[in-house]
């Protein structure tokens, strides 16, 4: 189905799949295809590929009214969830009279930029600031409504009314045994009341000293690998706690460190502290039932976090994964048998030059691949000296033709 006259139609009065020519950047310059049952929209310069639904030039002036004809089958406004990776703001503007239930935006930004979100309606609004290098300073919309912020923190601050929920997921460094993360100073955010903050498992720790700036904390959610856990204990103000991916739990405080805990989980964490707390939960259940839920499951062993997140190719596509992981384990079944730096150079040289040929290799599956040269340097040899990490990184960059 389509439509091919020159006047816009009435607002929510598309919601069939279909074909239909909008006016996004100029007259008619884009089709929109909607599929059935999709409700999400992405928006991207033309670098991301199939990423985005429709391509715009990050500096484009984009009429975001033309969205206003579409809604869904059941008459909310089409679409519910957008994601945008530009400098256009004029979202926010549209914003104050058509409510955006979720707003994914990436900015990229020419110069620093404020921008006045008060008056708009975002039920659940993330930031992520990844491809900008400019800073971005946002007053927030009134009222309730969830925030998150990834990447970049420390380019990112905000005045105005305090999210219910915030997250963050600052973007920190690859390897476990790299120095604690501080998170930035963070302005009036540090007042929220609900607190997530999202690392990777097996990543660069964060430090938990960067809870003493967030004194109302009574809600705290940790995800990925953290340091300093010891300084929970002086948080006995919460009344939640939620534990998850974490691999290190062993300066964990028992849980009666916290005397207004009513809800507590704990999942896919490490085996020995996971056994630890499910007793302890039991034995406050006693002293005191919990009201919320609480639960400890998924406890795993060292192993399954080295198998799980040890490796660079996670977030891989299966398919991509499934190639990358033959080839690590190929290249370092070789390693273990070299005898020279001659042989490192060639077993690296060999697995560099599998992915020349692969399609999707791109900005982030190349650092992955640089990490697993890396790791594969590490790894045990016949050599009777270190491999040097720049050695190693030359190699890698002399093969590559991604």
């Amino acid at each position: 189905m389509s439509y091919d006259n020159q006047a816009r139609p009435p607002a929510g009065s598309v919601s069939a799949p279909g074909r239909y020519p909008i006016d996004l950047t100029g007259p008619r310059s884009h089709t929109l295809v909607i599929q059935p049952g999709v409700g999400s929209l992405s928006i991207g310069p033309s670098q991301s590929g199939k990423k985005a639904d429709l391509h715009a030039a990050p500096d484009a002036n984009i009429d975001w009214t033309v969205f206003e004809a579409f809604a869904t089958p059941a008459g909310s406004p089409w679409p519910r969830f957008l994601y945008y990776t530009g400098s256009d703001t004029g979202f926010f503007d549209w914003a104050q009279k058509r409510p955006i239930e979720e707003l994914t935006w990436t900015p990229i930004l020419s110069a620093d930029t404020v921008v006045d979100a008060s008056q708009s309606i975002v039920n659940n609004l993330h930031i992520v600031m990844d491809l900008s290098e400019n800073r971005l300073s946002l007053k927030l919309p009134n009222g309730h409504f969830r925030l998150s912020v990834s990447g970049d923190l420390s380019r990112f601050s905000a005045t105005g009314d305090i999210p219910s929920y915030l997250t963050l997921a600052p973007r920190t460094g690859r390897r476990k045994n790299d120095a604690p993360f501080l998170l930035p100073d963070l302005g009036a955010l540090h007042q929220v009341k609900s607190l997530t903050l999202h690392n990777a498992p097996l990543g660069q720790p964060i430090s938990l000293e960067c809870l003493s700036r967030f004194p109302n904390v009574n809600s705290l959610s940790l995800w990925g690998n953290f340091c300093d856990l010891e300084l929970l204990a002086h948080h006995t103000q919460l009344t939640n706690l939620e534990l998850r991916f974490m691999p290190d739990l062993g300066d964990l405080p028992p849980l009666d460190a916290w005397p207004l805990l009513d809800r507590f989980i704990a999942f896919n964490v490490e085996e020995s502290a996971g056994k630890r707390l499910k007793q302890q939960m039991k034995k406050r259940a006693v002293a005191r039932p919990w009201t919320g839920h609480a639960s400890v499951s998924q406890l795993r062993k060292p192993e399954w976090w080295t198998t799980e997140y040890g490796r660079p190719f996670s977030s891989w596509p299966k398919r991509l994964a499934k190639l990358a992981n033959e080839a690590y384990d190929a290249a370092q079944a070789d390693l273990a048998q070299a005898r020279s730096i001659a042989d490192a150079e060639a077993t690296i040289t060999a697995f560099t030059v599998r992915f020349n040929s692969l399609k999707g290799i791109e900005t982030s599956e190349r650092e992955d691949l640089g990490e697993a040269v890396w790791q594969l340097s590490q790894s045990d040899h016949r050599i009777g000296e270190p491999i040097p990490e720049e050695m190693a990184q030359r190699w890698f960059d002399a093969a590559r033709d991604y």
